[in-house]
């Protein structure tokens, strides 16, 4: 240990141990002779065991974590889509199995990574709780031995008290008593030892705080990593889009798209709904700053949460950044757009899809794309792709396009289709792309028929070929939720604080010792005085020793000052007021 970790380690001792430890002639081994002992299996586990719980090796598996967590951003991964993963393996019948043999489309569940993460906890507990226990005892131990020789501590000051005719010098108990109650009073911890005899010290010591920051640094950590995998293992997201007066029930087959966690079981979802009952957008109306005019400032929706069958609703309102909570489920307001309601009547005139069709904006004022599959219609099958245009103006060059995000003058711009969708086949699809490679044409603005154009001017279109027909009923609003569960999610943020303070405490907080020694002795004109000797030694870096040092000088000489005090150092001089002048006339005597 170091001499800023051990204020035993004088000079004296560091020389005796250094000759304790230099070789002893006269053995007659040479160095060669020498048997280097072997470690055996014990040995080699308490070297295993010593390497993993360095600091520097918790440091290395933290970087080593983040970078085996770049894969699962570069390759799809089986439990979010496993079809983008069946994908991939299609599409690269090489690389995808070997892919998959090294486990990267499963890397947070893989075994390697789970390998990573456990060595991590198990260095940061070897590291940490050693070190914290090491401290408690630290703590509560009294500060250490005053050195023998304070003369070679990194900062030492001498003083003199004496001098004054009206006042005598105090004893050394009284002065070591003194020191004692004003560092007392600057934040150290003192132990006053030697009383009694022709020596006696005060040792003193501050910054305990700091080692605590340290500790609670790296505990913190473990909170994180433990937060983090609570919420990986017993966690969820799912996603639902919602369209206006439609209601949402808490359960697996009610997601668009569910991702649980590792050891997360569909039985324990909460029993909530959830309903919207509107959603308003407010945008920017200020003509005056043109560029600005129509941005989104505000979305807000309304909506009816029962937390169980049977229990009384209540209303909520829903904004960007401020989600509804459910027995610590949270909905995020992630997206928004029109969905109109559209009824299509097949061939045989049965109403095949009645409902509203939630589309995708492409812009800034909600040109939003759209896609219907009717596979209930007869005899064939229909498709329909297109544009919802909330207001419907027509450009410069004469095509339509939308003048406004608000919902002004509505238009449906469509291509129609009809054929085997391929719904049947059993291969996923997207539900927002049509396939029309293997449909035939029946509208599109590059066919003989012309696209299909509704409004509510002209709501209903009758399809080519007797094929049916579509009708534009209402536009309605939709959003875009994100329900995520995370039981981790409270004891990472307070981890993730308690790591923060405990960094600022370690890093601003200064652990110091101080020894105050004093003796008798005689001054310049043979009266008695008191030395008063303090040296101060920093465990680590410290650039403010020097000024602690100045200012335990400042407070000593106030303090004593009634009944002089002079500066051994020679470059300040104190005293009592009326011997200010004597005292300064004959100058500082050197002992």
């Amino acid at each position: 240990m170091s001499a800023t970790g051990d204020a035993e380690n004088t000079p004296e001792d560091t020389t005796s141990r250094n000759a304790r430890s230099a070789p002893s002639g006269g053995s007659g081994q040479g160095p060669g002779d020498v048997e280097v002992p072997v470690l055996g299996p014990v040995g080699m586990a308490r070297w295993a065991w010593t390497q993993l719980t360095k600091m520097n090796t918790a440091l290395f598996l933290l970087l080593l974590l983040a970078v085996a967590a770049v894969p699962g951003s570069i390759f799809p991964q089986r439990i979010q889509d496993p079809a983008r993963v069946s994908d991939y393996i299609d599409n690269n019948p090489t690389l995808g199995p070997w892919l998959d043999r090294l486990q990267l489309f499963d890397v947070f569940s893989s075994a390697w990574f789970s390998a990573i993460y456990i060595l991590l906890f198990v260095s940061l507990v070897g590291c940490v709780l050693p070190r914290a226990g090491k401290h408690w005892r630290a703590w509560r131990a009294e500060p250490p031995r005053t050195p023998r020789r304070l003369e070679r501590l990194p900062e030492h000051r001498s003083l003199t008290l004496g001098g004054c005719d009206s006042a005598a010098a105090p004893a050394p108990d009284e002065v070591v008593a003194e020191a004692a109650r004003l560092l007392k009073r600057r934040g150290y911890r003192v132990a006053v030892r030697e009383t009694g005899t022709a020596a006696p010290s005060v040792a003193a010591e501050r910054g305990m705080w700091k080692e605590v920051g340290n500790v609670v640094f790296h505990l913190a950590l473990l909170g994180v990593l433990i937060s983090v995998a609570v919420g990986s293992l017993f966690g969820y997201k799912g996603q639902k889009i919602l369209v206006e007066d439609e209601s949402f029930v808490n359960t697996l087959i009610g997601y668009d798209s569910f991702t649980p966690g590792t050891n997360y079981n569909p039985d324990w979802l909460p029993p909530f709904s959830l309903r919207l009952d509107d959603f308003s957008s407010e945008f920017y109306r200020d003509t005056t700053n043109p560029r600005n005019y129509g941005a989104p400032i505000d979305f807000t929706a309304e909506v009816t949460i029962e937390d169980a069958p049977g229990a009384a609703p209540r209303q909520e309102t829903l904004k960007v950044n401020a989600p509804v909570n459910v027995d610590g489920v949270k909905s995020y307001l992630v997206g928004n757009g029109y969905a109109p309601v559209i009824r299509v009547t097949d061939g045989n005139g049965e109403v095949a899809f009645e409902g509203p069709v939630v589309t995708i904006p492409v812009d800034g004022v909600y040109t939003s794309n759209l896609t219907l599959k009717v596979p209930d219609a007869r005899p064939d099958q229909l498709g329909f792709t297109g544009l919802l245009l909330p207001t419907a103006v027509t450009g410069p060059d004469g095509m339509p396009r939308s003048g406004d995000p608000g919902l002004a003058n509505p238009r449906l711009i469509l291509s129609s289709y009809y054929g085997d969708l391929g719904l049947d086949t059993g291969k996923p699809q997207n539900v927002y792309v049509l396939d029309v490679a293997p449909l035939t044409e029946l509208n599109s603005m590059m066919s003989d028929n012309g696209a299909i154009t509704l409004d509510a001017a002209n709501p209903v279109h009758e399809l080519p070929e007797g094929k049916g027909t579509i009708e534009f009923l209402d536009v309605k609003r939709y959003v875009g939720l994100d329900i995520v569960y995370d039981p981790g999610r409270t004891g990472a943020f307070i981890s993730f604080v308690a790591a923060f303070a405990g960094l600022l405490m370690s890093m601003f907080i200064s652990r110091r010792r101080v020894w105050v020694r004093a003796t008798t002795d005689l001054d310049d004109q043979g009266r008695p005085a008191t030395v008063v000797e303090y040296g101060l030694l920093a465990r680590g870096e410290d650039p403010r020793l020097r000024t602690e040092a100045e200012s335990l000088g400042e407070l000593f000489t106030t303090h004593w000052k009634a009944i002089g005090v002079r500066d051994d150092a020679g470059d300040r001089t104190e005293s009592a007021p009326e011997k200010t002048t004597d005292r300064a006339r004959r100058g500082p005597t050197t002992n």
